[in-house]
C-alpha cells in the first residue's frame, strides 16, 4: 500500500512512502523505480523532498522522522523525539528546517544544519570533550 508521494521541485522524479516499511524514488517519465530507501521500522507514512531536491524526508510510524540523500539513497539522520507515530514531515522552504507532527498531539522543529547542531552542543557540554570524541563528533580545538 502506497500511503503518501510527491514530485521533486523539478517534477524529474517521484518519491513514494509504503506500509512495507520504505520509501521509494521513480523516475517520473519512466516509472522506472531508482532507490529504495530501507531503515525505518514500520510503516512509511509521509515523505517530501527538500526544496533543493537533496534530501528526502520520511515520516513513520515508528515514532521517527529520516532524512536521506536523494542521490545515494544513503539514511542521513534519523530525527527522534515523538512519543507517537510521526504522520507528516516536510522541510522549510527557505531553511535547514524540517517539522513532524505526531498522533501524540505533537510538532516538533528540528535543524539540518551541521554548524548549528554543533554550536547547540557546545552550548550544552558541560566538560572537555576527549579527543577521541571530538573525532567521532566532529568537534574542534
Amino acid at each position: 500500500m502506497v500511503t503518501s508521494a510527491a514530485y521533486s521541485p523539478g517534477g524529474q522524479w517521484i518519491v513514494t512512502a509504503s506500509a512495507d516499511k520504505t520509501s521509494r524514488i521513480w523516475d517520473a517519465n519512466t516509472g522506472t523505480e531508482l532507490r529504495i530507501l530501507i531503515g525505518h521500522n514500520d510503516r512509511v507514512w509521509s515523505t517530501r523532498y527538500s526544496p533543493d531536491g537533496q534530501r528526502i524526508v520520511t515520516g513513520s510510524l515508528d515514532k521517527t522522522a529520516k532524512v536521506w540523500d536523494t542521490k545515494t539513497g544513503q539514511e542521513l539522520m534519523t530525527l527522534t523525539g515523538h512519543d507517537g507515530r510521526v504522520m507528516s514531515a516536510a522541510h522549510n522552504p527557505d531553511g535547514p528546517w524540517i517539522v513532524t507532527a505526531s498522533n501524540d498531539g505533537t510538532v516538533q522543529i528540528y535543524t539540518t544544519d551541521m554548524e548549528e547542531l554543533l554550536e547547540i552542543a557546545k552550548s550544552r557540554v558541560t566538560r572537555q570533550l576527549t579527543t577521541e570524541e571530538k573525532e567521532k563528533y566532529g568537534g574542534a580545538d
